[in-house]
């Protein structure tokens, strides 16, 4: 069984990345980079103080930071202990790939996907009372994951299961700030 999936996510890479077209390279080249996206984390810090009072603001921000050092570390003690190769690094395949990027770290899970989709999960929870358009916070982890197939440095099963970490992690960081801070504060709504 875990061999069958395995190829299923080795065959779904090799299919995903070969539809990369030359002319895309730059942009998915520059998505992929975490620096390309400051401005929205600059956007998240401005709304939680539009938002909130400064207070709160604060103590979300500092919930937001230690989110990314929880999911920081989970992923890095994860890639060590199963030490998976990446796409690149793979020489069954390497050969028959599009490789812009050549990291020589460990595969599983996405890092890219689980700090990106549970910075986006705990702003969406933190600001959907307050704006419309929250959801739209996921169109970055979105595009922030698929560059890392385009680039050739994660198989499917990197991303889904990143994407799953960083999901609950956000979630679980919404209900402890929840349950630890909330209660505490009485300026602070979650």
């Amino acid at each position: 069984m875990l061999e069958k999936l395995l190829q299923w996510d080795r065959d779904t890479f090799v299919y995903l990345n070969s539809l990369g077209i030359e002319k895309y390279d730059a942009f998915w080249s520059t998505v992929t980079h975490i620096a390309t996206w400051t401005p929205l984390f600059v956007l998240f810090l401005v709304l939680l103080y539009m938002k909130f009072p400064k207070k709160d603001a604060l103590y979300k921000f500092l919930t937001v930071l230690g989110l990314v050092i929880f999911v920081t570390a989970i992923t890095h003690f994860t890639k060590i202990s199963v030490a998976r190769l990446r796409p690149n690094n793979t020489e069954e395949i390497n050969t028959l790939i599009r490789i812009l990027k050549t990291p020589t770290d460990y595969s599983f899970f996405s890092g890219h996907a689980s700090s990106s989709f549970s910075i986006a999960m705990l702003m969406y929870l933190f600001l959907r009372a307050k704006l419309k358009w929250a959801l739209l916070f996921f169109i970055w982890p979105i595009l922030f994951t698929m560059s890392r197939i385009y680039v050739g440095v994660h198989f499917p099963i990197d991303i889904i299961v990143g994407t799953v970490v960083g999901l609950l992690s956000g979630w679980l960081f919404h209900a402890l700030y929840k349950r630890f801070i909330t209660p505490y504060s009485a300026s602070v709504h979650p």
